[in-house]
């Protein structure tokens, strides 16, 4: 178990079969970098185009298709002390004709305070002058290379993950992708400082991150869809629009997951997650909308 250190040189827009940028085994750690969304480095300075450039891909040995990769998110630390939102709510969260009052489209800076985890504006509006956020980075966009040899945009996501922008995918969090390829390559990037559910405006605080993660291979694990688990709970992720799709692909996956795993009948995972599970809407602005059902483990553990 090696713990590798990665300065990414160059960055990718979009997730495919791309040379990989290190070889890693099962149990190693990475230590890496990434950029914002539009390609801007800890210096504020442009080191890669939007959107969502992708720092990797990293090559984990033994991976085949039909496996899963694990990803624990061990830290992700904002790398520079500002990030930037958009100002104005998509057109597509409100009413047309709310839609066609707001405002105009401007880019917003945030301070950001790694140390005292805290975001707030650098230049607040009298309404919004005592408002400072709790700091919660995470990941808006990683996953593994698609099926059938695809190379797909960063800004959008798929049963490969990709970009969910779910604001649960926090340090501690471990992340598991269904692997399509040869060496499952994994991507990593989009970092934000903090955002609301839905990413309603386009962006969260958008930030480089200084990111470190742990690799495991589950051998002959078939999934279909990304899963979770945090301290708390247990979760799948359907990306698809419209909406409601998303929403079956996760309802599906953890069907799948608490009959599987849990050893459940059907009958009785319906039975538990009509009266127990939660759903999130994790991301309703890009091209693939994103849908989180979850489970709490306190329930999971009364079986």
């Amino acid at each position: 178990m090696a713990v590798h250190h990665f300065q990414p040189e160059q960055f990718h827009n979009t997730i495919g079969a791309h040379e990989p940028v290190l070889k890693i085994a099962d149990g190693d750690t990475v230590v890496t970098s990434t950029v914002d969304a539009r390609g801007w480095d800890n210096q504020g300075e442009s080191a890669a185009l939007p959107s969502n450039p992708m720092t990797g891909p990293f090559y984990v040995e033994g991976a085949q298709p039909g496996d899963t990769l694990a990803v624990r998110l061990e830290s992700m630390v904002p790398s520079r002390a500002w990030g930037w939102t958009s100002n104005v709510l998509a057109p597509n969260v409100v009413d047309p004709k709310a839609a066609a009052a707001l405002p105009p489209l401007e880019i917003i800076r945030w301070s950001v305070d790694s140390e005292q985890a805290w975001v707030a504006l650098e230049q607040p509006t009298p309404g919004l002058a005592g408002l400072k956020l709790e700091a919660r980075p995470f990941l808006g966009c990683f996953g593994v290379a698609p099926p059938k040899d695809q190379a797909i945009s960063t800004v959008t996501s798929g049963e490969y993950g990709g970009n969910m922008d779910y604001k649960g995918l926090v340090a501690g969090v471990t992340v598991y992708f269904p692997v399509f390829s040869e060496g499952a390559l994994f991507f990593l990037g989009d970092g934000h400082a903090v955002q609301g559910c839905g990413e309603i405006v386009g962006t969260g605080v958008e930030i480089s991150l200084d990111v470190r993660f742990t690799v495991r291979l589950l051998k002959g694990k078939k999934i279909g869809w990304p899963r979770g688990e945090s301290d708390t709970h247990w979760f799948c992720i359907g990306n698809a629009r419209p909406l409601d799709q998303a929403l079956q692909h996760a309802t599906t996956e953890m069907l799948s997951l608490l009959t599987k795993d849990f050893g459940l009948t059907a009958s009785e995972a319906s039975l538990l997650l009509g009266q127990a599970v939660e759903y999130e809407v994790a991301n309703v602005f890009n091209p693939a909308y994103s849908v989180v059902c979850k489970v709490p483990k306190a329930v999971l553990s009364m079986l």
